[in-house]
């Protein structure tokens, strides 16, 4: 189990700002700005040390003085860790110490910067409170009381405005790299999304086709079986049928295979995926139904198939075939009739209607249930007993209607109306 990367910068991590300083390992950026303020610090104390003019007061304190601002120097190095704890610490440092006034300042940034801002202006509070007793201890001569308070609360403030700068725009730094690793997420998951709803369509596809290659097959493999006294060109012509159904089949399923093992979008150098079936190529599937010796009778009133939308169209071609295999499955022999109406606005109509198989007692010839016996070389050809369902999930996705079931003249109806814009 591999661990988490340790971000570039330590104050990037989730609740870094808010909440107590994770002990991470320092980076070379914190390196060098903990040696800038720790050189800062430490030149400050020697500075006021010995016989600057701001080193007032007796000799003992002055090297008391020195020896806790070069300890406080030292300490700052783990005021990332303990912030809170180093200012309280020093906080006694504010009453009498001048050489420590830069390591103070230093350390107050440091918790305004990685705490909430009430314990930020407590620790300012309390520091400029020590300002009167640092005047006992250590008075300025020829400069007022106010004068020393109204410098001290404008260093004061000035500092708390620079951390709060730097602390919002940190924040605002984590918010968008959040904000990116979220959005990156997301479209992963849109992606994933789109890929299982693109696997999903390629099954419905899968069904669609194979059902109705299989199902033609099937119609001329039982013609053979129930015909052995059929002619040489007879047998000829339907094994060439089962052949190219076959082939036909076979092609369908590696392609849908293909797409299914593909994890991301389509390989380089291979096949580009086949134009899916409009409405414009039902004539093709009227002739292949009629070719494997379905009676179909088709009745078109649609002006002009080509301007049908293509996935209204495809829609159609879908239910047309559904409703072509279901009879040759459930009444063999029986005529199909086929309609096909509809104009821009008005929508697209497609009916297809076929007499109910004697002696059946289930759902009907594009039923989900067995259907009766019946003669023909189609009876007895097994069904998933899922057409109706995807006919009508394909419908309702599409925006449309569907109806179906025995009507009133005692035929199975399938009946679908397609939405067709203006």
């Amino acid at each position: 189990m591999t661990s988490a990367a340790v971000p570039e910068h330590p104050w990037l991590l989730p609740g870094a700002l808010t909440a107590p300083t994770a002990r991470v390992r320092r980076t070379p950026r914190d390196w060098f700005v903990d040696s800038l303020c720790f050189l800062a610090a430490v030149g400050w104390a020697v500075l006021a040390w010995g016989d600057s003019p701001l080193n007032v007061g007796p000799s003992w304190l002055n090297e008391v003085d020195l020896l806790a601002s070069l300890v406080l120097c030292g300490a700052l190095w783990v005021r990332r860790r303990w912030p809170v704890g180093l200012a309280l610490a020093s906080l006694p440092l504010a009453l009498f110490s001048v050489g420590s006034g830069v390591a103070l300042l230093i350390v107050l940034f440091t918790v305004t910067l990685h705490r909430p801002f009430p314990v930020a202006a407590g620790m300012f509070g309390a520091h400029l409170l020590a300002t009167p007793i640092h005047l006992r201890l250590r008075p300025e001569p020829g400069m007022s009381l106010w004068l020393i308070v109204g410098w001290n609360l404008l260093l004061l403030g000035a500092v708390l405005a620079w951390a709060m700068f730097v602390r919002a725009r940190r924040q605002l730094v984590v918010s968008l790299r959040e904000r990116a690793h979220r959005a990156e997420a997301e479209q992963q998951l849109r992606v994933t999304q789109a890929r299982q709803l693109e696997r999903t369509r390629i099954a419905r596809e899968m069904h669609d086709v194979l059902a109705h290659r299989i199902s033609l097959l099937s119609l001329h493999a039982g013609a053979l079986e129930f015909r052995p006294d059929a002619s040489p060109q007879e047998v000829a012509r339907a094994s060439g049928v089962i052949r190219d159904s076959a082939h036909a089949a076979l092609r369908d399923l590696r392609e849908v295979i293909g797409v299914l093992r593909a994890e991301t979008g389509v390989a380089e150098g291979a096949e580009p995926e086949r134009p899916q079936p409009t409405l414009v190529d039902v004539p093709t599937l009227i002739r292949e139904s009629r070719a494997a010796g379905v009676r179909v009778s088709v009745v078109e009133e649609v002006a002009d198939r080509a301007e049908v939308p293509p996935a209204v169209g495809r829609s159609a071609y879908r239910i047309v075939q559904e409703g072509l295999t279901n009879a040759r499955k459930h009444a063999p022999g029986a005529v199909v009739d086929v309609r096909l109406a509809g104009g821009r606005g008005a929508g697209l109509t497609v009916e297809i209607r076929n007499p109910w198989p004697v002696g059946t007692a289930g759902q009907g010839a594009a039923g989900q249930g067995a259907a009766g016996p019946a003669a023909g070389s189609g009876a007895g050809i097994p069904g998933a007993g899922t057409g109706l369902v995807g006919v009508a999930e394909r419908v309702g996705l599409a925006g449309g209607r569907l109806e179906h079931g025995r009507d009133a003249a005692g035929h199975f109806r399938l009946a679908a109306w397609l939405p067709w814009p203006a």
